[in-house]
């Protein structure tokens, strides 16, 4: 993570991870199949860094941020945010 020259805004470096197996056969050293971590603009990766036989990626399955419950009135007070309820058309008024 790095700040951008200038700027307010945090810039994230990510990498994410993709999963490999080879195209036919096995392997004693990758096990004919892995997950390497690799940049996005990285050139596609064709051949195994270990044994050298041809590759192909694995399309897998991938993170999401799961919510475990509603967020609430309560909540979202202790995290700091100001709760306004609707009192009538363009009225609010805080909780």
């Amino acid at each position: 993570m790095r700040c951008a020259p200038n700027s307010r805004f945090v810039i994230l470096s990510v990498v994410p991870l993709y999963e490999y197996e080879l195209c036919e056969g096995s392997c004693a050293a990758c096990g004919g199949r892995f997950t390497l971590r690799r940049p996005l603009r990285a050139p596609e990766l064709t051949a195994c860094p270990a044994c050298k036989r041809p590759i192909r990626k694995v399309i897998t399955g991938f993170n999401t941020p799961s919510i475990t419950k509603p967020v609430s009135v309560s909540d979202a007070k202790k995290a700091g945010f100001t709760v306004l309820k609707r009192v009538n058309k363009g009225e609010y008024e805080r909780q």
